[in-house]
């Protein structure tokens, strides 16, 4: 399957609603996410990403067919760290394991070494997420090291992986 990365549309609260309202997605990511998933908090961060700076905020709906399966996202650090991103993203359940999460990074970080003076790529995956550890290095990027005890997700105490992708010069 191929999949294309775009702007979100209000168009997609539906897809969107539906592929977030999944429990095994939300244990892999940072909380703060309502569940179960409403079309309402779909287009609350559709509207967001919408109106959000294009050189602080690069977030993009996840497609096959133009359907939306998916979220992916890179937001620019500040002060010091201004020229660093960090990714985040996921899938449907439906579509983990089929490489279209490896291809979507791989067109972000394309895109934002592209479009922006961002130099530096990063993203910390749970260390227990190893698809998603194996996502980032089939892209390319570098382990940097092991984040001990630094999250606290489902009430466990977890490890999370520091990995980074550097624009080439």
């Amino acid at each position: 399957m191929i999949c294309k990365i775009r702007k979100w549309k209000l168009s997609d609260v539906s897809d969107l609603a539906l592929a977030l309202s999944n429990k095994k997605i939300q244990d892999n990511l940072r909380d703060g996410l309502a569940y179960p998933y409403t079309k309402q908090n779909a287009t609350e961060y559709i509207q967001a990403m919408l109106s959000a700076d294009e050189n602080k905020i690069f977030a993009f709906a996840i497609t096959i067919d133009n359907k939306v399966i998916g979220s992916i996202s890179i937001f620019r650090q500040e002060n010091i760290h201004r020229r660093t991103g960090e990714l985040g993203y996921y899938i449907a359940e439906n579509y983990w394991n089929k490489g279209i999460m490896t291809e979507a990074v791989k067109q972000i970080c394309e895109y934002v070494f592209n479009h922006s003076d961002i130099i530096r790529i990063y993203a910390e995956p749970f260390a227990y997420n190893l698809a998603s550890c194996r996502v980032l290095e089939k892209v390319g990027f570098q382990l940097e090291g092991i984040l001990k005890n630094n999250a606290v997700k489902n009430g466990k105490i977890i490890d999370m992986k520091l990995y980074a992708l550097l624009k080439e010069r």
